[in-house]
């Protein structure tokens, strides 16, 4: 039996697919669109701040890569989120989404000397990477203290999830000091003796395939480090410990599984004080804020058969499900289909392949899968597609980004929607493709204002 939850979201998700097509937001002029379900993601939020609710003061923070969009970083922001970003493109985004400096956590293993200057100035909390960056760090501070907390991200080394790629903290992963290399302990304790401002720890096991123990097993590593910190320097400098985030998402299903109770519950088996009062908590939680609130709809253009195997093609592959269509075993995602009209299909059912529009054989978001008969003119949802989906566009065949919609459905099945992003017209699809600069190499041809050989760097821009 499913859950409450799980219900209302998949109510509110036919009803707003309905919807998108009656108000024309889904048909043959706009062939695909992301949806995403504002009160799923409200309630998300709802139950972080539950399971953490005690005595430890917690920052939590979204973590911005899972979602890059500022309207949605806006909402998270009045939701009283803040916001992890790890490149200043993300954190330009979320300035712009009206998140406070004091809000903000800076992550990135290559923050260049502008980024940190500009962090360190504006009392934005950094994590840095590692002791080279330690060193930068002291050369721009010249003695004087941080604006804003600094961390330094260590790797307690406990192992691999069953996805390779999102494991942050294994024994060769490029991410924070590496805390079973020899003499790693004493070097870190060290660098904390020589910088007082150096005043938190921040750990992330890793993401999508980690399981819990794994997570907590990280997360106690850092705080025993903490402590040892502080009980060798004989003050309580580590006062902070950015815990990351990775809950790990269920893509078989509507529910919300392990929940954020369920992931404290663990930390605490592992951990017990972690959580009495005595550190201040950062969380930076992204996949499972937003994940299960998002859906990604495509019409079908058209359907046939190869091989005995039916395949429908449609608008949606790799340009918005890169993950899955590269990954498919460790980024499977659930497929329904909805009829012209954006209802449900019934009846029966068929093996099918769903295709996307990129030209390669593997663009394929589902293979093998047991559906209602596809026609063209219908409508296919990917569920579960609310992080990383909806804003890590990949630019293959030059396919434009599509638009994002917000929804809300009140108690009377009403819908109401709100742009989050509009659709990329095909006029700025040339116009980044460098389209300002069509003659650029030309001119640099025989005859056409350098001679070559001649050492002359003479663009077109430099002779109109």
């Amino acid at each position: 039996m499913s859950s409450g939850l799980a219900q209302r979201r998949r109510t509110a998700r036919e009803a707003a697919l309905t919807r998108a097509v009656d108000d024309g937001l889904l048909g043959p002029q706009s062939p695909l669109i992301g949806l995403l379900d504002v009160d799923g993601v409200l309630a998300a939020v709802d139950a972080l701040h539950q399971a953490f609710d005690g005595p430890a003061p917690v920052q939590h923070t979204f973590a911005a890569k899972a979602c890059g969009l500022v309207p949605v970083l806006r909402l998270l922001a009045e939701a009283g989120m803040g916001c992890e970003v790890a490149s200043p493109g993300e954190l330009e985004e979320a300035l712009a989404a009206g998140f406070t400096v004091d809000r903000l956590v800076f992550d990135s293993p290559a923050k260049t000397v502008e980024e940190l200057e500009f962090a360190l100035a504006h009392g934005i909390a950094i994590n840095l990477d590692n002791f080279q960056e330690l060193a930068r760090v002291d050369r721009l501070l010249t003695g004087r203290p941080a604006a804003g907390p600094v961390g330094l991200r260590v790797n307690p080394q406990v192992g691999a999830g069953a996805i390779g790629a999102m494991s942050t903290a294994t024994s060769t992963s490029k991410f924070g000091v590496a805390l079973r290399d020899p003499g790693a302990v004493e070097a870190v304790v060290e660098a904390f003796a020589r910088r007082p401002w150096l005043n938190r720890l921040h750990a992330h096991v890793g993401s999508q395939g980690c399981p819990l123990p794994l997570i907590a097993q990280g997360i106690r590593a850092a705080y025993e480090l903490a402590e040892q910190i502080n009980t060798t320097l004989g003050r309580r400098q580590v006062t902070g410990l950015d815990i990351g985030g990775g809950l790990p998402v269920d893509f078989g299903s509507d529910e919300d599984r392990p929940t954020y109770a369920e992931y404290v519950a663990e930390l605490r088996a592992a951990v017990p004080d972690l959580f009495d009062g005595r550190y201040t908590l950062v969380t930076e939680f992204g996949r499972s804020l937003l994940a299960k609130s998002g859906t990604i709809a495509s019409l079908v253009e058209y359907t046939k058969s190869a091989g005995g195997r039916r395949i429908a093609v449609t608008h949606a592959g790799a340009q918005v499900a890169t993950r899955t269509v590269f990954m498919p075993d460790a980024w499977p995602l659930r497929v329904g289909v909805f009829d012209a009209a954006g209802r449900p299909k019934q009846g029966p059912t068929e093996v099918m392949d769903i295709a996307g529009p990129c030209c390669f054989a593997g663009d394929l978001t589902a293979v093998g899968r047991e559906l209602p008969a596809v026609e063209p003119g219908d409508v296919v949802a990917l569920y579960d597609t609310g992080a990383y989906y909806f804003s890590s566009h990949f630019s293959y065949n030059s396919l434009p980004r599509p638009a994002v919609y917000g929804y809300r459905v009140d108690a009377a099945g009403q819908v109401r929607f709100a742009p989050v992003r509009d659709a990329q017209t095909l006029r700025e699809v040339v116009e980044e493709s460098g389209a300002a600069h069509v003659d650029a190499l030309v001119a640099l041809l025989p005859g056409n204002g350098s001679l070559p050989g001649d050492g002359s760097d003479r663009s077109a821009e430099a002779t109109a």
